[in-house]
């Protein structure tokens, strides 16, 4: 590998953290825009200052820490079994009964996904047959467990290992900006009427145009996810319906009841729902 060839590497990796380092500075901004610029400047009330404050930061630091989960979740490696031996594997890149090889390998394998005509699905970068749900995610330069899709805000793929922490990440950043845009409302409308007579009025103005901004844009793509994991279904599964042995099926993966689709995700326990660590322990491939 030459050494333009590594700079340039490295070059689109650190790009790819841009969106990250961006959605990092809005929330630390935010937290110094709503603590010290509006509660320790602008709120007269001890009482009022010390409920805002204590309201606000479970929100704050759940939001951060699903945030940093979906960030570093590793992605984890297909099983050993799904890996072609090196013969077979020889077979394949020579082009020699791909067809016969790869059903012959995948016939002890818990698959049923099949490729539009009916073959395998096998992934000719990582050289392995791809499990139910599992897609090559070229950003990632791998195969994802039950990929959902890459986010650049996360810099990371959607998939197995974090897609609770994704979607609790949408969840507190929501409650996070309604309970800032709400609790700011009073203020905004006191910096019309310049009524505001602490510092840092701009901050006000710009955190509630924010909050509510990112909160109208959040509940949409959160939504949305709620409805493809009652659904059991992956954003990849929604636009392109997976192909079983006998044909497609657009509710391949549906365990019969919403819940069941729900505990596929978040796990059995309710009260962990909520909490941003990982609650399924049954086997990757459980449908």
């Amino acid at each position: 590998m030459s050494a333009c060839t590594v700079v340039l590497a490295c070059m689109v990796r650190g790009f790819q953290w841009i969106p990250v380092i961006f959605i990092n500075s809005v929330i630390v901004w935010s937290y110094y825009a709503y603590v010290f610029v509006l509660c320790f400047e602008n709120v007269q009330s001890n009482i009022e200052k010390a409920a805002y404050l204590v309201a606000f930061h479970p929100f704050f630091f759940m939001l951060i820490i699903s945030y940093w989960r979906t960030i570093l979740a590793d992605q984890g490696i297909v099983p050993s079994q799904f890996a072609l031996s090196k013969t077979d594997k020889d077979l394949v890149e020579n082009g020699e009964n791909v067809r016969e090889v790869l059903t012959r390998v995948s016939k002890n394998l818990p698959t049923a996904t099949r490729t539009l005509s009916g073959g395998v699905r096998y992934c000719d970068i990582c050289c392995h047959i791809k499990p139910d749900r599992c897609h090559h995610c070229s950003m990632c330069r791998k195969c994802i467990l039950k990929m959902d899709h890459h986010c650049p805000w996360v810099n990371n793929c959607v998939g197995y290992s974090n897609y609770k922490f994704f979607l609790l990440f949408l969840f507190y950043a929501i409650l996070y900006t309604f309970y800032v845009t709400g609790t700011v409302t009073k203020y905004f409308i006191a910096f019309w009427s310049n009524s505001l007579e602490g510092e840092g009025k701009l901050h006000i103005l710009f955190l509630f145009f924010v909050a509510l901004m990112f909160c109208i844009s959040l509940w949409s793509l959160f939504g949305y996810h709620i409805y493809l994991v009652s659904q059991n279904k992956t954003t990849l599964e929604s636009f392109r319906v997976p192909h079983l042995r006998y044909g497609p099926s657009k509710d391949a993966f549906h365990l019969g009841t919403r819940l069941k689709n729900v505990e596929q995700v978040f796990g059995t326990s309710v009260i962990m729902w909520f909490l941003p660590v990982f609650t399924r322990y049954d086997d990757w491939s459980y449908r």
